[in-house]
This record gives C-alpha cells, sequence and structure tokens, in this order.
C-alpha cells in the first residue's frame, strides 16, 4: 500500500542539475530500507521555482524540498521517509508569519500554495506542472483530462465551442494577443467548403529567456492534444502539427508518448468517442530560426520549405498549411482551452481585467532572487510579481527596469514599477506582454548595451527575405556598437530614431517590425545613458569596455600586491604596504584585479 509520494522534476532546469540521479539515489535508498512498495517515486514537469532546483517535493505532508542533491537523499529517506522527521535544513519556507499562527491556530499546517512565491499566482495553463507524471495518460485523465474534449464532442456543436471561447476573452498567448474565438470563427466560416483544414501549435518559442511553452510541454503535453483536438472540431478539420524547435528533447519525448497513448486510448485517430470525429497529430521539429515563430513562416517550415513569412493578405484562415484554411495557435493558449470548456467562459473571465482576461505564464529571469515559471492574473502589477513573487532584486541592488517580449518588446522602467502586466498598459508605455519573456535588471545593466544585444540576436536571426529587416537592423547595430565603443554622435540617435520608424513601416513580418522597439524604448525612458555614451564617453553602469577604466582608490588600497600578480599584462605596479597604481594604457579592462581585491579598493569608472 502506498502511503508516501516523491514527487521529483524533471524539467529542463532540474535535469540539467542532476534530477535523474536523485530520482536513481531514490530508488536505491528506498530499496535499501524495504520501502520501494510503500513509497512512490513520480517524475513531474517543472514547479516553477526554477532558482530553488533540484526541487523534491513529498506528499502528503507537502514538504518542498529545494536544491537537492543525490547524497541528500539517503538523509530524506531515513529521516524523513523512514522516521517521519522532515530534514528541515533542506526545505523550502517562505510562508509568512501571519499565516503560519492563522494554520496552527486552527490545527493545521501552512501549505506550499501559501509561501510568497505561489500565494499571488493562479495557475490554469501550469495547473498539472509539478503535480502528475506527464508520461502517463491515466494521472491527466484523472485531473478530469479529455473530459472537455468528450463535453465537446458529444454536447456542443461546433458554433457553440467557438462561442464559449469568444465569451472567455481567450487572446492568444505568443505575443500579437488576437481574440482566440474570432480565429477560430474566421476559419470555420470564411472558406465553410474547404476539402481540407488545418490545426497547429507554435511551440518554436525563439525569445531570449523564454521558456512557458516548453515548461508547459514538459509538463502536461496532454493538455496541448486535447485542445488541439477541441479546435480542430470546432473549424472542420482532421489533421494537426506541432512545430517543435529539436533544442527542446525532453518537450520532443514526451510529446511523443503523449501522441502514442492518446492513439492508444482512442482520443486521437479515428472516430473520437464514437462520433465520427476523426483527429490526429504529426509533430514536425524546427530547427531554431527565430522567424519560424512568426506564423507564416512557421507554416512554410511545416510545408519542408525554408521558413520565411508571407505577405498577409491573404491571412492563414483563409489560405494557411499547403494553402488551406489553418488555425495557429501556441502552447499556452492551447492549454488554456480544456478548462475554459469544462469551468466556463465567466470562470475564466473573472481573472484579469477588463481588457485582458484570465491569467499568463511569464518566465521570470534576469537579477531576481526567484527565477522560474510565474502565472498570474492579467493585470497583475509588475512589482507583485518582482517584489512578492520573485522575492525582489537579487543581492540588495536597486531595480532598473524589466525587458517583456523579448527582441520584439521593450523596457519597463522604475517609474512604471506598479504598472498592470497586460496588453494596452503595456502598449501605452512602449512595450508588450509578447510570449512572456520578463527579465529583470539592476543598476549595474546598461541599457544602451541591453538594445544592442536584443538588436544583434534580431540580426543573426533576420530571414533577409526584406531588406528593412535584413540591412535595416544591422545599420542601427553598427550605430549602438559605435555608442558603445565610444564612437557615437548626437546624429546617431536620430538616425536610429529614423531607421527605427522606418523599419516598423516597410517590414515584412512582424517580427522585423518590432525589432526596433528595444532600442525605441531604451531612448524613451534612458536617454541620458546614450548622451554619456556619446558626449561624456562613458557608461554610467560600467559595462561597455570600451568606455571603461579601472582605478585603485589609494585610501583604501594596503598594498597587499594581490592584484598586481594577478594582472595578466603588468598594468599594475607598487610596492608592499603602500598604494597601487593602474596604467591604463596597458589595462586590458579583464576585471582580474577587481574580483582579486579583498578591500574594495578598486572602482570601474
Amino acid at each position: 500500500m502506498i502511503r508516501s509520494q516523491v514527487l521529483i522534476c524533471g524539467g529542463t532546469g532540474c535535469t540539467s542539475s542532476g534530477s535523474k540521479a536523485i530520482q536513481a539515489a531514490f530508488e536505491e535508498q528506498l530499496k535499501a530500507k524495504g520501502l520501494e512498495d510503500e513509497v512512490k517515486i513520480i517524475q513531474t514537469g517543472c514547479f516553477g521555482l526554477c532558482a530553488l532546483g533540484p526541487v523534491v517535493v513529498v506528499y502528503p505532508e507537502g514538504v518542498f524540498y529545494k536544491q537537492v542533491t543525490a547524497e541528500d537523499v539517503t538523509e530524506i529517506v531515513s529521516e524523513h521517509l523512514y522516521k517521519g522527521r522532515i530534514v528541515q535544513r533542506l526545505v523550502y519556507d517562505d510562508v509568512p508569519e501571519d499565516i503560519k499562527e492563522k494554520a496552527a491556530a486552527s490545527g493545521k499546517t501552512a501549505s506550499l500554495s501559501d509561501t510568497a512565491f505561489y500565494k499571488a499566482q493562479r495557475r490554469v495553463a501550469l495547473r498539472n506542472c509539478g503535480v502528475i507524471n506527464p508520461e502517463n495518460i491515466d494521472e491527466y485523465i484523472a485531473m478530469d483530462g479529455y473530459a472537455a474534449l468528450g463535453k465537446v464532442l458529444t454536447e456542443m456543436t461546433p458554433e457553440q465551442v467557438i462561442q464559449v471561447v469568444l465569451d472567455s476573452g481567450l487572446r492568444g498567448r505568443g505575443g500579437a494577443g488576437f481574440p482566440t474565438g474570432r480565429k477560430w470563427h474566421l476559419a470555420r466560416v470564411l472558406v465553410p467548403d474547404a476539402d481540407q483544414k488545418y490545426v497547429a501549435c507554435n511551440a518554436d518559442e525563439g525569445d531570449p529567456g523564454a521558456f512557458m511553452d516548453r515548461s508547459v510541454l514538459e509538463g502536461d503535453p496532454h493538455a496541448v492534444l486535447e485542445a488541439m483536438a477541441i479546435a480542430a472540431y470546432a473549424i472542420g478539420a482532421n489533421q494537426g502539427f506541432i512545430y517543435v524547435r529539436a533544442e527542446y528533447p525532453i518537450a520532443i519525448a514526451r510529446l511523443e508518448i503523449a501522441i502514442k497513448q492518446a492513439r492508444e486510448y482512442g482520443l486521437l485517430g479515428k472516430d473520437i468517442f464514437g462520433t465520427g470525429f476523426d483527429f490526429d497529430i504529426e509533430l514536425r521539429l524546427g530547427a531554431g530560426a527565430f522567424v519560424c515563430g512568426e506564423e507564416t513562416a512557421l507554416m512554410t517550415s511545416i510545408e519542408g520549405k525554408r521558413g520565411e513569412p508571407k505577405p498577409r493578405p491573404p491571412f492563414p484562415a483563409v489560405k494557411g498549411l499547403f494553402d488551406k484554411p489553418t488555425v495557429l495557435n501556441n502552447v499556452e493558449t492551447y492549454a488554456n482551452i480544456p478548462q475554459i470548456i469544462l469551468r466556463g467562459p465567466e470562470w475564466f473571465a473573472g481573472m484579469g481585467n477588463e481588457s485582458a482576461k484570465g491569467t499568463k505564464v511569464f518566465a521570470l529571469g534576469g537579477k531576481i532572487k526567484h527565477t522560474g515559471l510565474v502565472e498570474i492574473p492579467m493585470g497583475t502589477p509588475l512589482s507583485t510579481v518582482v517584489n512578492e513573487i520573485g522575492g525582489g532584486v537579487a543581492d540588495g541592488k536597486k531595480f532598473k527596469a524589466a525587458q517583456t517580449g523579448g527582441p520584439s518588446g521593450g523596457c519597463i522602467p522604475a517609474e512604471h514599477f506598479d504598472v498592470p502586466l497586460d496588453y494596452d498598459h503595456l502598449a501605452e508605455i512602449g512595450t508588450m506582454i509578447g510570449s512572456g519573456g520578463l527579465i529583470v535588471m539592476d543598476e549595474d545593466n546598461c541599457m544602451v548595451d541591453i538594445a544592442k544585444f536584443f538588436l544583434e540576436f534580431t540580426v543573426d536571426e533576420s530571414c533577409g527575405k526584406c531588406t528593412p529587416c535584413r540591412v535595416g537592423t544591422r545599420r542601427m547595430y553598427e550605430i549602438l556598437e559605435r555608442i558603445t565603443n565610444g564612437q557615437g554622435t548626437m546624429e546617431d540617435l536620430d538616425k536610429l530614431e529614423e531607421l527605427a520608424a522606418y523599419i516598423k513601416a516597410n517590414a515584412l513580418c512582424g517580427l522585423g517590425q518590432t525589432a526596433p522597439n528595444p532600442i525605441l524604448s531604451t531612448l524613451r525612458y534612458f536617454r541620458d545613458e546614450y548622451e554619456a555614451h556619446i558626449l561624456e564617453k562613458r557608461c554610467p553602469a560600467g559595462v561597455c569596455k570600451a568606455l571603461l577604466n579601472y582605478v585603485i582608490i589609494a585610501d583604501k588600497c594596503k598594498g597587499c600586491t594581490a592584484c598586481a600578480r594577478q594582472c595578466p599584462v603588468g598594468a599594475i605596479t607598487g610596492t608592499v604596504r603602500n598604494p597601487h597604481v593602474i596604467d591604463t594604457t596597458k589595462c586590458i579592462k579583464c576585471g582580474a584585479c577587481v574580483s582579486t581585491c579583498k578591500f574594495g579598493a578598486i572602482e570601474k569608472r
């Protein structure tokens, strides 16, 4: 009889940190203690708290063990699972004291949902991640899996399904935010006599720092399969494609398992639920081209051609895959669909705000204490995400900005720290939600360098089909490179804005049209940093190497000679117990002296 369950994170982050070795250690130690028939080990998807991985959660107690190693397993098994003593040194316990006291007064213990990281979240798309074994269809079914598909096929017409999605207010979570129900409606009615229609899933996810879709596929792949079947029924399709980048091996493996299991259970294939509805899904692996996140380029790639965008109209709802009407949504959008069908559109619309319904998943990264995966109601303030869920800016630094939308988005400065995270409010301040990357920056980040980083990415990833993107972004990058090298002029700022306006107006696809956004937003809020680089030949954050100098503060220098001994080019001179000096003509600005000095005597200027 099973008395305990050990849930081990099997997402990419924890797997790369050794969760497979941890699972093997549990199996070995449980067998050694004779507990293999009493304790069940379950591999799950991502729990969300990636900064604290590898993660192990033990039920029924709900104890969350953080940063577990294979060496810790012996103690967890012998103390917790064998003797009933929780290993306190490994416990993640971030529950506010008042909640602990309230729970204790009622004879209960605070749960994981009471911790600061989870308390402000509302998990819909992520509801099964970290809860079930994604490689076991029975566990998905036990969580009402495929019940929505059954309801749709036996109780609802396609028009009713579309109306429910429309009423929910769900908008695409891939970046553009187009109403999902509207997209499905167009695909159903614009070409009613089409002999073939398709449903496709965008799992390409190319933004730097984004891993929302990957985590859903790794933790709950059946939710996407079920939703695609529902979409197919709604528009009259019988074939689906999931386009996933080849760099996601765990997601691909679990999708393959899920598709095989769904076919075996009769949930994909012919005559699903005995209703006469046929639908099947195939995987297509992408080579990692950022442009294939754009819908027309993605469809072209599925067709076996070079992934390049096409002019629109015609839109995919009229002429998509293989020139047939097609619905394309991203992973997170689909992951919401089964719950909307089961719980109703009012339930989903009750979360978020007037212009943005439901929840949004963000990949929280950068200079933040708790990096990871979070799902919040639309309209939650950025400050709540950073300070409450994320635990604040790391190392006691000051919040400077947050980048949303990746290379297509822009920065949110400290003056807008309380901005609601939704489509309209972010658009007002010059950025966008995008697919959900949220990168936090502190006072040590140079915003000119940040803009250059994202633009360099776009230049490398441009498909080259249109001149505004292929040539225009490269010219902008060259200007930024001049500025960060101390060779820029004030006229360069005018050129950047002129080029940005032209590219936004003339690039062929959405990726090219949004490429200037990181530059425009940093110019809007951090123009003083650009001017400091140009007029003062100085990088205020001390990041841009060409504008950087290292200086030894005489009053702090103890003359220990450590920095001189560490300098690889002999740029530091001085005698024992006397202040040293850096020869800036020899200094290669490697930073070795700063990391060596124990007295904080060397500064970047």
